[in-house]
C-alpha cells in the first residue's frame, strides 16, 4: 500500500490523512465524499463517537484503534469542508486545541495549585466562565449545555451544572423523595388518561431520576447503554436456548421466558 505521495506507508501522520482527504475531495475524487456538507456529516460524527465507546466496551484494543482513526477520519473531513469554505483548517483546529488545553490546565502549565480533582475541576469552570466573559455570551448557566446530546446526558449536564451554583439537595434522601414523588404524579397522570400529562411527569421522573445517578456519581446515559447491553445478551441468550430446543420465541410462554431469563442473569454473574 502507498500514501497518495507515492511513499509506502509506514508510521503515519496527520498530514497523510489530510492528504488523503483532499484528494477524496478534489475535482477526480469519490462523488459521495464531494458532496457532503458539515450537516450531513453530523450523523456518522455521532456513529462513530459511539461506536468508539462500543469498542472500549469491548476491551479489544484492535477495535478500539480502528474506531479512533474512523472518528479521527471525521475531523480530518469536517476541516477539509470549512477549509474549502474559507473559514478554518486542520492545522488551525489543533492549535485552537492546544491552545484550549493549556490555558484550561494553569496548574500543569502554569503556575497554578491543583493538587485534587477537585481543584481542577472547580478551576476549569473558573477558565470557561472567563472565557464566556471575554466573548461577551448573555446566554444563561444552562444554555450552552448542547442540544445534540443524547436527552439522559444533556439532563446529567444540566442538572450538574445547576448544583454547582447551588440549586441542589443536601443529601441523596431529598432526590429520592423527589423520585417518589414524580413517579406519584406520573400514576396520577395515567389514571387520568391524559396523553400531555404523562409525557411530562414521564420525563419529570426521568430527570429526577438522573439528578439520583448524578448524586451517587453514576452517569445515567453509561448506566443505562449497559443496562441495554445486559438486556440484549439475556434476550440472546433465550433466544438460542429455544432454538436448541426447536422452539420459537412468539409461541413460548411468558413464564418460561422469564425462567431463561433468570439463567442467562445468574450466568452474567459467575
Amino acid at each position: 500500500m502507498k500514501k497518495p505521495n507515492g511513499k509506502k506507508a509506514g508510521k503515519a501522520d496527520i498530514g497523510g490523512l489530510i492528504s488523503i482527504m483532499e484528494r477524496l475531495r478534489g475535482p477526480h475524487g469519490c462523488p459521495w465524499d464531494r458532496e457532503q456538507t458539515l450537516e450531513s456529516l453530523t450523523p456518522f460524527i455521532t456513529e462513530e463517537a459511539y461506536e468508539v465507546v462500543a469498542a472500549i466496551d469491548s476491551g479489544s484494543p484492535e477495535a478500539v484503534k480502528e474506531e479512533l482513526g474512523d472518528l479521527l477520519f471525521q475531523v480530518v473531513f469536517a476541516s477539509q469542508i470549512a477549509k474549502e469554505k474559507g473559514e478554518f483548517d486542520m492545522g488551525e483546529v489543533i492549535e485552537a486545541s492546544v491552545e484550549k488545553m493549556v490555558r484550561r490546565h494553569p496548574h500543569v502549565f502554569g503556575d497554578v495549585k491543583a493538587d485534587t480533582s477537585e481543584e481542577v475541576l472547580k478551576h476549569w469552570a473558573e477558565i470557561k466562565a472567563q472565557e464566556k466573559m471575554e466573548r461577551k455570551e448573555k446566554a444563561g448557566h444552562l444554555a450552552d449545555v448542547p442540544e445534540a446530546f443524547p436527552a439522559l446526558l444533556r439532563a446529567h449536564k444540566v442538572s450538574a451544572r445547576a448544583a454547582k451554583v447551588g440549586f441542589d439537595w443536601k443529601d441523596i434522601d431529598g432526590v429520592l423523595e423527589k423520585v417518589s414523588e414524580e413517579l406519584d404524579e406520573f400514576r396520577a397522570a395515567l389514571k387520568e388518561k391524559d396523553s400531555k400529562a404523562i409525557e411530562d411527569e414521564l420525563g419529570d421522573l426521568l430527570f429526577a431520576i438522573v439528578n439520583a445517578g448524578r448524586f451517587v456519581e453514576v452517569n445515567p446515559e453509561e448506566a443505562l447503554r449497559k443496562t441495554i447491553g445486559r438486556f440484549i445478551n439475556r434476550f440472546h441468550y433465550i433466544e438460542k436456548e429455544l432454538e436448541e430446543k426447536g422452539e420459537e420465541l412468539s409461541s413460548t410462554p411468558l413464564r418460561e421466558m422469564e425462567r431463561l431469563w433468570g439463567e442467562a442473569k445468574k450466568r452474567e454473574k459467575k
